[in-house]
């Protein structure tokens, strides 16, 4: 993006094109209070245009020609003027200060809102702080395009055009020669702009950098304490600061140089009208007030044009802004797929893969031709190797991505024709890693179902076990769980979560070895709440200890993304394969005391598909 600054002057104009159809689109519906806003603007610049002109009345007709009689209704005039001026600045910074505020209000809603429905795949390439500052950084500069800088820039040319109008009927020499001067620092105005625009973008993009990095750091600021990196995390954030820094002092640059060139101009422009200007009066060609009318309209010349300075950074800065806030709305919305129109029925829950290949940015093969059905009501677990593809084929199973190639169907329907709503209202997700909002047990709980009636929620925690420390608490069910949940140990945020999964009532239900981190005595609570919601639901589990998934009804053992063995935890074991060998490796001479009594390998591999009848009251271990 840096080199981009130093592009010519075709590819700038090209892309200030490119963007005004936005500008525009945020112009149009707020056309009245603009209207409104270069109105007052109107009668502000020609209000204040009374007093300097009335000078040349004071010194020449009330001074010079001993008109005292003139004098009161001459200062009423100007009086008028002022208040009038007074009245129309304060209504403009009112009026459209707010209106700007409030676009700023509704585009950080509209790029939240987009960017929340994006793919999964959207935020696996893009920092979570990064589009924090995409969504509350870019915005904030394009409030001058409806604030007060864009009505104050017209209003700067309004008073140079006035000016110049009233300065040529006084003397058209000098207005010619200032002419001049002006033009060729508007021409250096509009070739600085067009540098530093790309500059402004670069410094969005560094800001974007460097809140993500610290936003994972403050996020991950017990593994920054565990590893003693306060100091390389402190560096890190100095190099981000620093390159910030300089973006910042390129412009401040740019900006002295322009203010140079201004303090320049009026020097240049004020030396010529002395000159030019005494030579006339001595000759007889100008009065004594029309050059003094003169200089003072010559200040309403310059000013704006160097006021352009300021008002054009804010307006180059809110430009950039809005470029990148329109890369952000210009991707593309998962729910836009047009091949995702059908609706699933209420769902049964069988799912099934057929031969199904993915790939991640169209070349890394993750899954090669994966085909397998799981039945309504059935608990099918994956192991396997880190990087085998488990954790991708839950992504499939969860619709965050589509094949590459094949199928993945659910109760017959192509899952990449079915709508996201009408899929995902029938999908729980507990996670290993569990994500609780800063909120209260009772509003992480209900968080799928927020509409839910407060004894259903209630019920949902006695099943997960919640009740056993919320009613311990001082506040119950509305103690604040802290960020992410650090306000609750391991075993309770993963109830919490079971919870949640429990009020959603889910068909298909995904858990990612829920039990994995948790005490002996944490994991038997979970898993007994786990067997509460599991019940009748089609489940996919992905197994890091294998003892875990003993009883599920087909294991999937994945490596290098093809399934290599499958079938019931007795059928693998008595086969001695792969999973025999990763079982044996953690659990060594005891891994066949899953076994019931009397029940032998050799019946095992001689039967390994037959149901299992479980007793009454049973309930499922993971």
């Amino acid at each position: 993006m840096a080199d981009s600054s130093a592009a010519p002057k075709p590819p700038n104009l090209k892309r200030l094109k490119s963007i005004l159809p936005d500008v525009w689109a945020l112009i149009w519906p707020r056309r009245y209070l603009l209207g409104l806003g270069f109105l007052l603007i109107v009668v502000n610049r020609v209000a204040g245009m009374v007093l300097p002109t009335s000078s040349k009345f004071l010194i020449d007709d009330v001074i010079g020609g001993r008109r005292v009689d003139l004098l009161l209704p001459l200062v009423l005039i100007v009086g008028s003027a002022t208040l009038l001026q007074a009245g129309t600045s304060f209504a403009l910074t009112h009026l459209l200060s707010k209106a700007a505020q409030r676009l700023i209000a509704e585009l950080r809603e509209k790029v939240m809102h987009h960017v929340i429905h994006l793919s999964v795949s959207y935020f696996d390439q893009n920092k979570t702080g990064a589009l924090v500052s995409r969504i509350m950084s870019d915005v904030e500069g394009i409030r001058n395009l409806i604030g007060t800088g864009l009505v104050e820039l017209a209003g700067g040319i309004l008073s140079a055009a006035l000016a110049v109008g009233i300065m040529f009927s006084i003397s058209p020499t000098m207005t010619g020669l200032t002419a001049l001067f002006l033009a060729g620092f508007v021409v250096a105005l509009y070739f600085a702009f067009g540098k530093m625009r790309p500059v402004f973008r670069e410094r969005g993009k560094i800001n974007a950098e460097v809140t993500g990095r610290l936003t994972e750091t403050l996020g991950g600021v017990r593994v920054v304490k565990g590893y003693r990196r306060e100091e390389a995390e402190s560096h890190v954030f100095h190099q981000g600061v620093l390159r910030l820094l300089n973006n910042v002092l390129k412009t401040l640059t740019a900006m002295s140089v322009m203010g140079l060139s201004g303090s320049l101009l009026i020097g240049l422009v004020g030396a010529t009208v002395m000159w030019v200007g005494a030579r006339q009066v001595l000759a007889g060609n100008m009065t004594l007030g029309g050059l003094f009318t003169y200089t003072i309209l010559l200040g309403f010349l310059v000013a704006p044009v160097v006021q352009v300075v300021s008002i054009g950074t804010q307006l180059t800065e809110a430009l950039a802004g809005l470029e990148r806030t329109r890369e952000v709305l210009s991707e593309k919305l998962e729910d836009a797929d047009p091949d995702r129109r059908a609706t699933l029925p209420d769902i049964v829950g069988n799912v099934v893969f057929e031969t199904v290949s993915f790939a991640y940015d169209g070349d890394r093969m993750v899954l090669r031709d994966v085909s397998f059905t799981a039945r309504a009501g059935t608990v099918t677990a994956l192991v396997g190797p880190s990087g085998a593809g488990k954790s991708t084929l839950i992504g499939l199973v969860a619709s965050f991505h589509r094949p590459s190639n094949g199928r993945v169907l659910v109760d017959g329907m192509d899952l990449s024709t079915v709508t996201f709503d009408s899929y995902r209202t029938r999908l729980g997700v507990v996670l290993q890693d569990t994500f609780l909002f800063d909120g209260t047990i009772r509003e992480n709980v209900a968080f799928a179902r927020p509409e839910a009636a407060e004894q259903n929620i209630l019920t949902a925690c006695r099943q997960a076990r919640v009740d056993e420390f919320a009613e311990s608490m001082e506040k119950k069910y509305d103690t604040i769980v802290g960020e992410r949940g650090v306000k609750l140990s391991g075993g309770q945020r993963q109830r919490v979560a079971i919870a949640r999964a429990i009020l959603a009532n889910p068909r298909i239900l995904i858990l990612d070895e829920a039990t994995s981190s948790l005490d002996s005595e944490s994991e038997a609570l979970i898993q007994e709440a786990l067997g509460y919601l599991m019940k009748g639901r089609t489940t996919f589990v992905i197994a890091h200890r294998l003892s875990t998934i003993r009883r599920a009804d087909q294991i999937l053992v994945l490596e290098r993304g093809e399934i290599v063995e499958r079938g019931t935890h007795a059928s693998l074991y008595a086969r001695q394969g792969r999973y025999y060998d990763m079982y044996t490796k953690q659990h060594g001479v005891e891994a066949n005391l899953f076994l019931a009594p009397g029940e032998g390998e050799q019946a095992a591999v001689e039967e390994p598909e037959r149901p299992r009848q479980e007793p009454a009251g049973w309930i499922p271990r993971l």
